[in-house]
C-alpha cells in the first residue's frame, strides 16, 4: 500500500491543523494506521494509531487530549485532527499502515508502509 501525507503547514501555538493520509495501491480497511513524528535530531516517535475499524485508539501522553485520529475507509483516508498546538509538536509527521500491527503499538518498527512526511512546524 503506499501513502500519501499531506496537510502540514506553519501554524502559531495554540492553533489547529488537520493532516491527511491519502491511502492507494493494495488498499485494505483491515490495516491498522497510525502517526509517527520526527523533530530534527531526535528519534521517531509514536503519535497515535487505530485499528481498522476506528473504534479502538491509541494515542502518546503528549498529544492526548489534543490530538485526534480518525479515518475514512471508504475514501481510504486517514486524518490527524490537531488542537491547542504547541512549540514541542514541531517536527515531520509520517503516517504509517501495517496488515499485521495492532493499534497499541508503538514502535515505528511495527509497520511496513510509509508516507513521505509533511512539515509542522508551531510557532512560539
Amino acid at each position: 500500500v503506499q501513502l500519501q501525507a499531506s496537510g502540514g503547514g506553519l501554524v502559531q501555538t495554540g492553533g489547529s491543523l488537520r493532516l491527511s493520509c491519502a491511502a492507494s495501491g493494495r488498499t485494505n480497511s483491515n490495516h491498522v494506521m497510525g502517526w509517527f513524528r520526527q523533530a530534527p535530531g531526535k528519534e521517531r516517535e509514536f503519535v497515535a494509531a487505530l485499528d481498522f475499524s476506528g473504534r479502538r485508539k491509541n494515542y502518546a501522553d503528549s498529544v492526548k487530549g489534543r490530538f485526534t485520529i480518525s479515518r475514512d475507509n471508504a475514501r481510504n483516508t486517514m486524518y490527524l485532527q490537531m488542537d491547542s498546538l504547541k512549540p514541542e509538536d514541531t517536527a515531520i509527521y509520517y503516517c504509517a499502515a501495517d496488515a499485521m500491527s495492532s493499534y497499541y503499538n508503538k514502535s515505528p518498527g511495527g509497520y511496513s508502509s510509509w508516507g513521505q512526511g509533511t512539515q509542522v512546524t508551531v510557532s512560539s
